[in-house]
């Protein structure tokens, strides 16, 4: 007797997979309610931080497409990509953009040198260490108005400053009286910013790199020790391609915070003298051009390659994040 085979109908089959179906729908409406009330609390900050940045943004790339100068009230209206072409034939822009590529690459790689060093000291040690970290890191916590005002008028015067000071001092103790007095400000103004900065900016670079330094594997530097390898190989070969993304980062940092910086060329040479960079010509262009469309357009272009540098640098973060993880 041939033996039947019962198959379950489709209806009876559908409504099997719908009662297995509706614990799993539930769930997932369970884990979204969950979801939605850990990020509830985060929404005013949201809400806050989009009509502080993101409405100023959307504004100023609409006055960007306007023509509006406070000059001539009266020849006001829509200028299409008038101003962007302005922006981009503009000597004086052209000449900011030579500038701002000149002072942040000197800035960055001097303050990455510099803290790389100080980074390597401060791996080590010694007694003191932590008064001597805190007062490596002091420069980097001055209000940078303040810093460039020191720099300005307690260094660089050629009155009463300090260095020219020490010339006095240091010629006088070979019997001179007639020691070299220079005007540090004006004869080489853009090198002034530029020390100011990477003032400023070296302990930032420390502080990564020390956090990189202090990161490391101490089993791989002891075997290497125990092998005979000396301190420059293991500084060539373990430290430096372990340091390899802290480096990216730290670069990719300053880079974004000195291309924006104002406060020592507004401050210690007013933007004379070859010194103006790009926040600086915009601010003439707003405040003593009263340009609003150009230089609307002109923050809209320093802010689009600005986020260009910031991508590379949290796609670095993240990387980082990554590696610490999987360890």
């Amino acid at each position: 007797m041939p033996i039947r085979t019962t198959e379950p109908a489709p209806a009876a089959e559908a409504a099997a997979v719908q009662r297995g179906g509706a614990p799993a729908a539930r769930a997932r409406r369970t884990e979204r309610a969950r979801n939605w009330a850990r990020r509830a609390p985060l929404l005013p900050a949201l809400v806050f931080l989009i009509i502080v940045t993101q409405l100023p943004f959307v504004a100023t790339v609409v006055i960007s497409f306007t023509r509006w100068n406070a000059l001539a009230p009266e020849n006001r209206g829509f200028a299409a990509f008038d101003n962007y072409r302005a922006v981009f034939t503009d000597p004086a822009m052209r000449a900011s953009v030579g500038t701002t590529v000149l002072l942040t690459v000197t800035v960055v790689l001097v303050s990455l040198l510099l803290g790389l060093g100080l980074a390597l000291l401060l791996d080590r040690g010694f007694r003191g260490r932590g008064i001597v970290r805190t007062l490596l890191i002091t420069p980097f916590l001055v209000v940078p108005v303040a810093s460039a005002l020191l720099w300005k008028h307690a260094l660089y015067n050629a009155s009463y400053g300090l260095l020219n000071g020490s010339l006095t001092w240091i010629w006088g103790l070979f019997g001179s009286d007639d020691p070299p007095q220079p005007d540090w400000m004006t004869d080489s103004p853009l090198a002034a910013v530029e020390v100011s900065l990477i003032w400023q900016w070296t302990p930032f670079m420390m502080l990564i790199l020390l956090a990189g330094l202090q990161s490391r594997a101490s089993d791989a530097i002891e075997a290497a020790r125990m092998d005979g390898a000396s301190a420059f190989d293991i500084f060539r070969y373990l430290t430096l391609p372990h340091l390899r993304r802290y480096l990216e980062l730290a670069a990719l940092l300053g880079t974004v915070y000195v291309v924006q910086n104002f406060d020592a060329v507004f401050t210690i040479t007013s933007g004379g003298l070859g010194t103006a960079n790009l926040p600086y010509t915009i601010y003439q262009t707003f405040y003593q051009a009263h340009d609003y469309g150009r230089a609307s357009a002109q923050g809209v272009v320093v802010v689009l390659c600005s986020l260009l540098v910031a991508t590379f640098a949290l796609r670095t973060v993240s990387s980082l994040l990554r590696e610490e993880v999987t360890r």
